[in-house]
């Protein structure tokens, strides 16, 4: 770790020991005494002299690095083209440098970090993902995650309120002069917090030290499908503790459309779970199931013998059913007694909380015995049906026992 990076982390740790030390002595009034005060002053000068030597340092790397550039740069663009000084350059985690800087740390065990890092410290000692990675990181989840596919995406700095209005108010007939009856409007409150999810890799350090191989490719694509695998079973099946709540759960989940009369699913089944969602969400609305249920959808038939499933027209689209098209997910249930085997609604009206971006960090000790290195991503989500009635499900009638 270079003297600048130091003098960061023990700035760090003096202002939240200067924190702490605040909270751990206030009195019943919320006030410090006199020596307590002193001694927070104290400390708080310390924080600032420590600011101040960091910039100290930052200016004289500034300045080594001025003095190392050669007297005069060759020109290496070729006439007439435009050349670099025509582009908007990047600035930030966005810049070149610093993802070739994060590449050299990650195949270097961070054992070589350039000062361009400094601004992508986290507040656990990581470092952000470079803006290029994030965007592919989230192109990943789009392209695997159908609930990232159909859902609201929000990004979120802290607890978001999303105002529901829960009643309307209702017209009514009265009499000339009659007295007026007033309706109450009632409204709630949904609220998208953020639950963490975090995925880790070891890689030898041979992989490591190969130039040749794309490290960063590698690590995006096996990142971006744990955390897609992840996200889309809490999106459907999460209990909100800890996690997202997805849609089929008992509680704050979509709501039960139709159960069928026996074990199995008819076309009448299908068709009274479509005209059970009210007809403003069915503008929007779609079928979500699993592959064993496509496969016995496939074969239902209405009343003139054709069949309810309508095979996409080009290629990439989705299928239809009903003229509604059709996605599945392999989180989804299979069919079973008392469980949902298929879900149709506008699912716009579930919203994904992203808080803040995503990062990670080197496992340096943990896995050196090995001759291995670890890595972690992290991020933070949320996830919760804002309008149950705009989703609602086919279950499978249950037994006696299960009260269905």
């Amino acid at each position: 770790m270079n003297k600048t990076l130091e003098m960061i982390e023990k700035r760090n740790q003096a202002w939240n020991a200067a924190k702490a030390f605040v909270e751990s002595r206030r009195d019943k009034d919320g006030l410090l005494s006199e020596a307590d005060a002193r001694t927070y002053a104290e400390m708080e000068q310390k924080v600032r002299n420590y600011s101040a030597e960091i910039e100290r340092l930052q200016a004289m790397e500034a300045m080594d690095a001025e003095m190392a550039k050669p007297v005069s740069t060759p020109i290496t663009a070729k006439p007439m083209n435009g050349g670099m000084e025509d582009k908007p350059q990047k600035t930030g985690r966005a810049s070149d440098e610093y993802r070739k800087a994060m590449l050299t740390a990650l195949r270097t065990n961070f054992r070589q970090i350039s000062n361009v890092l400094q601004e992508g410290i986290d507040a656990n000692g990581g470092y952000l993902v470079p803006d290029e990675y994030d965007s592919r990181l989230i192109d990943i989840l789009t392209e695997d995650n159908v609930m990232r596919r159909l859902g609201t995406r929000i990004t979120t700095s802290g607890e978001h309120k999303i105002n529901i209005a829960a009643t309307k108010p209702a017209a009514a007939w009265i009499e000339e002069g009659g007295a007026l009856t007033f309706g109450d409007a009632t409204f709630d409150q949904i609220i998208l917090d953020a639950h963490k999810l975090h995925v880790a890799v070891k890689v030898t350090e041979e992989l490591l030290y190969d130039n040749a191989f794309r490290l960063e490719n590698y690590l995006i694509e096996q990142f971006g499908k744990a955390l897609s695998n992840a996200e889309e079973d809490a999106f459907i099946n999460g209990t909100g503790v800890g996690q997202p709540l997805g849609i089929l759960a008992a509680t704050g989940g979509a709501e039960v459309g139709k159960i069928t009369a026996g074990a199995s699913v008819t076309a009448d089944d299908v068709i009274d779970l479509v005209y059970s969602l009210k007809r403003p969400y069915r503008k929007k609305a779609v079928f979500l199931t699993n592959d064993k249920c496509v496969a016995a959808l496939r074969k239902l038939k209405d009343e003139n013998g054709q069949y309810l499933w309508q095979p996409a027209l080009q290629a990439g689209e989705p299928d239809r059913c009903l003229g509604y098209e059709i996605y599945t997910s392999p989180y989804f249930p299979e069919p079973a007694a008392g469980k949902p085997c298929l879900a149709f609604g506008d699912f716009s009206y579930y919203n994904i909380g992203d808080r803040g971006t995503r990062s990670f960090a080197e496992l340096k000790e943990l896995f050196a015995g090995n001759g291995m290195v670890g890595f972690v991503a992290k991020e933070r989500v949320d996830g919760k049906l804002v309008l149950p009635e705009a989703v609602k499900l086919l279950k499978v009638k249950g037994t006696a026992a299960s009260g269905n």
